[in-house]
């Protein structure tokens, strides 16, 4: 089998019971190599169950695993040198100097010496720590001890990086250099974030996967989401004179253009239209030019809105619990 074209991970049909608690529930997924995955859910959708299951440190009920090709229930201590983990809330020796700290996890991953030491140091100045390199970790500030976090879970090179939550509790500020961080892995390793900070997300990942009570929710690229959750584009115009007419003209450039909300005129006579469409693609320009040609009404200012990867998360996180609480229907199908 050719090793590039195996995903760096795949999920089949994953299940976790915790007593007569169903923690994931039959989620399947794969990321290609070199890929960043944004994982997301609500509290208690099953997102650190998975990455534990991922990592070999938590056997799945049922369901299958594979890291590099490498089934994780039969070797999962193989596994795990092909994986770079950061678990949320990062537990740290808190005694230990940062230079300390990764020569000794490196050792523990049975890094040859000759190559370690060359290696922390490439991974102090990937991760902006050579500054602290002396210090111990207990006195650092949170953003450096995530960063230190980083820094030990790619210190081996591994293909899979999965990480916790890396920019919980960071300031806007060490976020950017986090993502920042991030994003230098792309192609060069397979990385899982799961994280809150929904507009991190967006600007780092390629691809976002959302679960919801265990299940696959939602899955794709920012933009795939946007067409298939909300399914519609909305236009922003500021405009005096007949409205109706406007809405003729509109409809004349895409038929599917439809008033989703008419505010009252201001002093000037200006008032707020909301359009909506289902088409996808930017008709903003052909929209002002037609409604330059018109002297039936005046347009002062137009916008297309763009729906947030927050609110593309509402969406499908609300949509999956309707499906459950509506009755005789069954849980939120898991995107197979």
């Amino acid at each position: 089998m050719n090793e590039a074209a195996t995903p760096a991970i795949e999920v089949s049909r994953l299940v976790k019971h915790y007593a007569s608690v169903t923690a994931v529930n039959g989620i399947s997924f794969t990321v290609a190599r070199g890929e960043i995955l944004g994982f997301l859910g609500p509290n208690g959708a099953g997102k650190s169950t998975t990455m534990r299951i991922l990592t070999g440190y938590l056997a799945a009920t049922s369901g299958s695993v594979r890291v590099c090709g490498i089934p994780v229930s039969t070797r999962a201590d193989e596994v795990k040198r092909f994986v770079g983990y950061m678990p949320e809330n990062n537990p740290l020796p808190e005694d230990m100097r940062v230079n300390e700290y990764l020569y000794f996890r490196g050792r523990l991953k049975e890094m040859p010496r000759k190559r370690l030491s060359p290696r922390i140091d490439e991974v102090l100045e990937l991760c902006d720590l050579k500054r602290v390199r002396h210090r111990i970790i207990g006195k650092l500030s949170k953003g450096y001890r995530q960063r230190v976090g980083i820094a030990e879970a790619i210190l081996a090179e591994p293909p899979v990086i999965i990480m916790d939550e890396p920019t919980i509790g960071l300031d806007p500020h060490q976020i950017l250099i986090v993502r920042d961080l991030i994003g230098r892995l792309r192609g060069r390793m397979s990385v899982i974030i799961s994280s809150h900070i929904l507009p991190e997300i967006e600007v780092t990942c390629d691809r976002v996967l959302i679960i919801n009570a265990g299940r696959v929710v939602a899955e794709g690229t920012p933009s795939e989401l946007r067409r298939e959750v909300l399914g519609q584009s909305s236009y922003h115009l500021e405009a005096q004179g007949d409205v109706d007419s406007l809405v003729h003209a509109a409809q004349e450039v895409e038929a599917s253009l439809a008033v989703e909300q008419i505010g009252d005129p201001d002093a000037t006579g200006f008032r707020s239209v909301r359009l909506k469409t289902r088409r996808d693609d930017d008709i903003g320009e052909l929209l002002l030019r037609t409604f330059a040609a018109d002297s039936r009404f005046r347009i002062r200012a137009l916008s297309r809105e763009h729906p947030t990867l927050e609110d593309v998360f509402l969406a499908a996180t609300r949509r999956s619990w309707d499906v459950v609480d509506t009755p005789g229907k069954g849980a939120p199908a898991n995107g197979e």
